[in-house]
């Protein structure tokens, strides 16, 4: 009987598993045992070799099916047995030759199929001496040996495994191997494949016990177990902060050493994961692989979409447990949870300043160092934060997608229609601790605060005027540099605020928005209305100290104050001559220029506007005298008024004579 090499090794290996079986259950295995058992596997192959001569004969185990060749009886035959053996165990290898009678897996080599055999058997053969924990121990105990004996020749990475070291040498390569037959998607390793199918298939086959949520992948189940067991295995060794993956770990410690190994191609931007750098290069490539069925919005990402359905689900599966308010992205729920606890474990590293988010973290930065990376097309503007530029671009595409749903009135952010709903509703959330004044924002409640501690956080370099909000102090810094972003497109006058350009194109179209309930008067700003209804209010909330005389606005006062201190800001550049406002001295700058901007609409004469009023009672006086004013109550008013100027210019002329 002649039998294979092959079917020898097979022999041998069968032999050799029944010896580290009978070790593991303290059986020592003797010399004769094994000679025995060998022999008694030899008679097995030989029975079934001789009940099928010159056929196909089957060598069987409990759980192996294994196709081997024919007896032979000549040399001749011996030798082209070999041949035709190594043919068959290279065709074998390449068919998945060892099959499992358990649960069907194929495999092509016998070791990992024996390895296999023992998870049904429930017999692992291998124990670490060090955790205990069964399986391929050879290269489990690198792990705790920390030996990692396969290194990769382009970037010296080093592996515990060859395997591990083979499916590397594919990054540097290029080479994926396996391809969707779906979506045509290559990949490095036959599992992602398998595990990306699921995508297509819609398969979750490990499923949790405890909330029954779904997973494609073994592993992310394992991870998820650990939320309900509270287990956080991997801690950082700087910070003491501990995770559930130990990639997450990994990804962490960049935060540590500054390092972004990941770098576009493109734009050079660096990136901690891979995964963020497969994200971003679909913005270069304009790749929008997941698409709403909805409404065939598409996204980049899987999780985006996931997300996006819940705008039409109306679905928030995140809720707080204090407060019952729900969240669609279970991160803005742990961001949200900071609120009631008071953690802001994010610090700043100049100014000591924390916060709740590590994005916060990274825009503030920013403010210390200058960075402005995302900038407007249109208009070069510069922002340190890409909602920033998002919301900026709306003022050149004039888009306003939320729309308030009781007066029709459009936002260019949703934040804005929140705020501006609490108005109809009568919501203000936000209270003073000290004088009970409720506000709609909490910004506003904020720079409240300021009016009782007197702080004035922001100061001016260059005339040391202070102020508590930055968009203040932001367009108090034009005055110094002379910018005017804001141009007039009819009569090219140009402003530093775009609310002052905004205000100013009413003059041109003649629109008065707001008007007063009592006496119908129309106005251009709503200050001029608030104005106008301490009139009828008789309200005069702003008082001297010094003569308590009250005045309707603060501006009011503070030109008012300056007769008490003496003091005149506004100079004069021609004459010296200093006045108590600015606007006395642009009338008096008139003088000079010989400049007379406004005419009398009567008899179209020029004049400066301190004399226009004046002027025109030399029409009401005509009107008077000539008879055109009929009713009585005209004539009365009209007297009154004329009398009224006439003493005005008397007074003025008699105190600059004295």
């Amino acid at each position: 009987m002649y039998i294979s090499l092959q079917v020898f090794q097979v022999l041998v290996v069968l032999c050799w598993t029944d010896l580290f079986d009978r070790q593991t259950t303290g059986v020592e295995k003797t010399k004769e045992g094994l000679t025995q058992s060998f022999s008694i596997n030899i008679r097995a192959l030989s029975q079934t070799s001789h009940s099928h001569s010159r056929g196909q004969s089957v060598l069987s185990s409990e759980y192996l099916r294994l196709d081997t060749s024919s007896e032979h009886d000549t040399a001749e035959d011996s030798k082209q047995s070999d041949i035709l053996c190594d043919a068959q165990a290279h065709d074998a290898s390449a068919k998945h030759a060892y099959t499992c009678e358990v649960c069907n897996k194929k495999f092509t080599e016998f070791s990992r199929f024996q390895s296999h055999m023992r998870i049904h058997a429930g017999n692992p053969t291998f124990n670490c001496n060090v955790c205990n924990k069964t399986g391929q121990l050879k290269c489990h105990v690198l792990i705790h040996t920390g030996e990692r004996p396969f290194i990769c020749k382009v970037c010296n990475k080093k592996f515990t495994q060859s395997a591990h070291l083979k499916y590397h040498m594919r990054i540097h390569t290029g080479e994926r191997p396996f391809c969707c037959e779906v979506c045509n998607k290559r990949f490095t390793r036959s599992s992602y494949l398998k595990c990306h199918r699921r995508i297509h298939t819609g398969e979750r086959p490990f499923c949790c016990e405890v909330c029954n949520k779904k997973f494609t992948r073994s592993a992310h189940l394992k991870c998820h177990m650990r939320s309900h067991k509270g287990e956080r295995p991997f801690s950082c060794e700087v910070c003491d902060k501990k995770f559930t993956q130990k990639s997450s770990l990994e990804y962490h410690t960049y935060t540590h050493t500054g390092e972004r190994p990941f770098s576009c191609e493109v734009c050079n931007k660096k990136f901690t994961q891979l995964g963020h750098l497969q994200r971003h290069m679909h913005i270069h490539k304009g790749e929008r692989l997941f698409s709403c069925g909805i409404c065939s919005k598409t996204f980049t990402q899987k999780s985006s979409l996931d997300y996006h359905t819940y705008t039409h689900t109306g679905e928030r599966p995140f809720s707080c447990k204090f407060c019952k308010k729900k969240f669609i992205k279970s991160h803005k729920l742990k961001y949200h949870m900071n609120i009631h606890t008071g953690e802001q474990p994010f610090c700043c590293e100049v100014c000591n300043k924390k916060f709740t988010t590590s994005g916060q973290l990274k825009c503030h930065i920013r403010i210390h160092t200058g960075e402005r990376p995302f900038c407007c097309k249109v208009c070069n503007k510069q922002f340190t934060t890409s909602g920033q530029l998002k919301y900026h671009m709306r003022i050149h595409t004039g888009e306003r997608p939320f729309c308030c749903e009781v007066c029709n009135k459009k936002f260019t952010r949703s934040a804005y229609l929140k705020c501006h709903m609490r108005s109809h509703k009568g919501e203000r959330p936000f209270s003073c601790e000290v004088c009970d004044k409720k506000f709609t924002q909490k910004s506003s409640l904020e720079y409240h605060t300021y009016t009782h501690t007197g702080e004035r956080p922001l100061s001016c370099e260059v005339c040391n005027k202070k102020f508590i909000k930055s968009q203040h102090f932001k367009y108090h810094m034009r005055i110094h540099t002379g910018e005017r972003p804001f141009s007039c497109e009819v009569c090219n006058k140009k402003f530093t605020h775009s609310s002052h350009l905004k205000c100013h194109m009413r003059i041109h179209t003649g629109e008065r928005p707001f008007s007063c309930e009592v006496c119908n008067k129309k106005f251009t700003r709503s200050a001029q209305l608030k104005y106008h209804m301490r009139i009828h209010t008789g309200k005069r909330p702003f008082c001297c100290e010094v003569c308590n005389k009250k005045f309707t606005r603060a501006d009011h006062l503070r030109c008012h104050m300056h007769i008490h201190t003496g003091e005149r800001p506004f100079s004069c550049e021609v004459c010296d001559e200093r006045f108590t406002q600015k606007s006395s001295l642009n009338y008096h700058m008139y003088i000079h220029t010989d400049e007379r901007p406004f005419s009398c609409e009567v008899c179209k004469k020029k004049i400066i506007k301190s004399q226009l009023k004046h002027h025109m009672l030399i029409h009401t006086t005509e009107c008077l005298f000539s008879g055109e004013v009929s009713n009585k109550e005209d004539h009365t008013a009209i007297l009154r008024d004329h009398s009224y100027s006439l003493w005005n210019i008397l007074f003025h002329r008699t105190s600059f004579q004295l």
